[in-house]
């Protein structure tokens, strides 16, 4: 079993981050951060998206609002 775990370390560390060694020593700053900034940008699209549809939903009033809607409100 011992040897399992050690596979699977063996592919994470020597396989599948080898990109990511190649990022972390090169000299240029903005190529280092660069997965940084496209998971910024996706997470500010996804929450620019999410506005937008919460904006939809509201225009269009179709949530109940009356203080009878909860029992807690």
């Amino acid at each position: 079993m011992k040897s399992f775990f050690e596979g699977i370390a063996d592919l994470f560390v020597n396989v599948l981050f080898a990109p990511l060694d190649f990022l972390r020593f090169t000299d240029s700053w903005a190529l280092a951060n660069i997965l940084n900034w496209i998971f910024m940008l996706i997470g500010s699209v996804a929450f620019v998206y999410w506005m937008l549809e919460l904006k939809k939903y509201n225009e269009k009033g179709e949530e109940d609002k009356s203080s009878t809607s909860h029992s807690y409100l």
